[in-house]
């Protein structure tokens, strides 16, 4: 299938990919300039293209599939219900549970949901990524795939509880 925004992106993933490996490792000078107009249409901004391609290059994940899968969930989010208007809120990384902190046994619980919440909203700090080493961590140690997680937590809203029991009881299931 051809002219669909999924294919603009892995387009914009490959070209990422391909200038951290030739040598352009730094967000601000990160020469994705020309795709700016799209991003911002989904709701993204250079960071989060940046991000997934440094980890890529440097940690072998998130992988393109990953990559498209949480920018599908951030372009429905931002289109959906915030009808394409930005959120003028950042998250306060001082906020965030410790990143040892539980909640029914499960570590980075606590941390990750205000994350998921702010990446769905577009509201990470620059200096904050979804899907870091450490989300990956909780995600592979729960089975859970961060487009599956995102989705849970645009389902239950604020409803904490819901998240905590959906993601206890998944990990009974390992």
């Amino acid at each position: 299938m051809k002219d669909f925004y999924q294919q603009k992106l892995v387009t914009i993933w490959q070209k990422a990919v391909n200038l951290y490996k030739s040598g352009n490792c730094k967000v601000d000078s990160f020469p994705i300039d020309d795709d700016l107009p799209f991003l911002t249409d989904m709701g993204m901004k250079k960071i989060d293209v940046f991000d997934f391609a440094e980890d890529w290059i440097c940690e072998g994940e998130p992988d393109l599939a990953t990559f498209v899968l949480i920018h599908d969930q951030r372009r429905d989010y931002f289109w959906e219900v915030q009808n394409k208007v930005p959120s003028t809120n950042i998250l306060d990384t001082g906020t965030l549970p410790a990143k040892d902190a539980e909640i029914g046994g499960i570590r980075w619980l606590p941390r990750i949901i205000p994350k998921a919440r702010a990446k769905l909203k577009g509201e990470l700090p620059r200096e904050t990524m979804f899907c870091c080493g450490g989300d990956r961590n909780f995600f592979h140690q729960n089975r859970i795939h961060p487009s599956e997680f995102l989705a849970l937590i645009r389902r239950a809203k604020a409803d904490n509880q819901k998240i905590i029991d959906w993601v206890v009881q998944r990990a009974k299931r390992i």
